[in-house]
């Protein structure tokens, strides 16, 4: 079976493109950046083969982020705490770059994360897919990852059921990276404890259906007593879930926004 390493090409594309700036401080208060952008190419480049070989992946597919994000449609203040964040100045060469020497994947819409999401659990794409970035959000994904920062936790099989559960903490712990909340006063030990919870209820008779049912049961109730209700903990769930197969209509080229 061919083995497709899939590279999380945001994340990579920034890493090389930070690393390759260099300040150089001319004297009398004047400081300039500047980045090398062939070695930079050559950096992420190698990058990429070294962890390809390490997984001994017979084929390479990246996934970038389109510019726009279905989430902001969810959520205007999603990400809106980067929007006067400077990116580094090669980050666009880099991803052009990627786009004319690899095999990319944009969709419409989209952010890399979710490309990534829909064809790990893609039946028509065949192969042994093994997901490749640093970003714990993967957690809420049924597939084979590989943490690019945590090498030697080897490739991580996540079930259904773990991606799922994954899904409902996220749901009530939020992202202050990507600037949505979560559930107010819910951190991962609290949200770990209202899933568990939720878990212990449903086991060992509950289908996986009805644990999600259950999960949600516990969500909403975590959030009533905030003082919220279903409607922000379904936007917050939104906003947590990256996309499978399953959440996205190919005919129409966009989301399928998740339902409890």
């Amino acid at each position: 079976m061919t083995t497709i390493a899939m590279f999380d090409g945001d994340i990579f594309a920034y890493e090389a493109a930070a690393a390759a700036e260099e300040p150089i401080n001319w004297g009398d208060d004047l400081w300039t950046l500047h980045a090398y952008e062939t070695p930079a190419k050559n950096a992420l480049d190698e990058r990429i083969r070294s962890l390809t070989e390490k997984l001994e992946a017979d084929e390479v597919i990246i996934a970038l982020s389109d510019k726009e994000s279905f989430r902001k449609e969810i959520l205007p203040t999603y990400k809106a705490n980067r929007a006067n964040v400077r990116k580094p100045m090669l980050l666009n060469v880099l991803k052009d770059y990627l786009r004319d020497n690899f095999k990319v994947f944009e969709f419409p819409r989209l952010e890399g994360d979710d490309v990534l999401g829909i064809l790990a659990t893609w039946e028509n794409l065949k192969g042994d897919k093994i997901i490749v970035s640093k970003d714990k959000d993967f957690r809420c994904v049924p597939a084979k990852v590989f943490y690019a920062n945590r090498p030697d936790d080897g490739v991580l099989e996540i079930t259904e059921h773990q991606a799922d559960y994954f899904h409902m903490v996220q749901t009530l712990t939020g992202d202050t990276t990507d600037n949505y909340k979560g559930c107010p006063g819910c951190g991962p030990v609290k949200a770990e404890r209202i899933i568990q919870a939720a878990l212990e209820e449903g086991t060992p008779w509950a289908t996986p259906a009805q644990l999600r049912g259950l999960y949600w049961k516990h969500v909403v109730a975590a959030y009533e007593k905030a003082g919220l209700g279903a409607e922000e903990a379904l936007v917050q769930a939104r906003c947590a879930r990256i996309l499978r197969a399953s959440d996205y209509d190919f005919k129409k080229k966009e989301p399928i926004l998740w339902t409890p």
